[in-house]
């Protein structure tokens, strides 16, 4: 938590939650925009490849990434939920 509020500069929201025994954790993330997200993936690539070594991960966006994100994303397994367009 340290790590993100010290270095992002635009995360708007971050936030763990732990079931009962803490086995499992959800993060819940928000950003200002794409460029956000990526800044976060850098400032926090050491922590994240730690973080791998002892748990299993999967990601989701709800949003539209930019082309810049959408490129970063390849070859990842994070889903992407676009919103829903209206008629």
């Amino acid at each position: 938590m340290e790590s993100v509020s010290g270095r992002d500069s635009r995360t708007l929201q971050y936030g763990w939650f732990f079931s009962d025994d803490y086995s499992e954790c959800v993060v819940h993330e928000r950003y200002r925009d794409s460029d956000a997200l990526l800044e976060h993936v850098a400032n926090l690539e050491e922590t994240m490849n730690a973080l791998r070594q002892t748990c299993s991960m999967s990601g989701e966006i709800c949003g539209t990434p930019s082309p810049k994100l959408m490129k970063a994303l390849e070859g990842s397994d994070v889903r992407i939920y676009f919103p829903y367009q209206s008629f």
